[in-house]
């Protein structure tokens, strides 16, 4: 989460927000909160996890990473699931990915208007 605060300014001025989850309580996820300019919400549940698709961890009894781009309208644009510490959404390539749909939509749209 570290990474998305750091890059916060960039994916605010592309119009992406960032929201956190977390199977911790309230006290440790306000920990986390204290550290970051966006959105953790607490206490994420197996069912919710299963219900988004996502690799729940019984040793630990959390979530693995579960990371949505979602677009204006709600919709998810493209997701990402972990099931350990590799294969997690940089938010470097969310500003490349977002820059790069808003340019397909820009052709798209002059294309039209030909």
């Amino acid at each position: 989460m570290a990474d998305f605060q750091s890059h916060l300014d960039e994916l605010a001025a592309i119009g992406v927000k960032v929201y956190a989850a977390s199977v911790d309580p309230e006290d440790k996820a306000k920990e986390v909160q204290d550290e970051v300019k966006f959105p953790v919400a607490y206490g994420v549940t197996r069912a919710q996890a299963d219900s988004l698709g996502s690799w729940w961890e019984e040793r630990r009894q959390i979530v693995q990473p579960s990371e949505f781009l979602l677009r204006p309208d709600g919709t998810v644009q493209t997701s990402s699931y972990s099931s350990g510490p590799i294969g997690r959404i940089d938010p470097g390539d969310v500003i490349k990915m977002v820059n790069f749909i808003a340019k397909m939509a820009a052709e798209k749209a002059a294309a039209e208007k030909k």
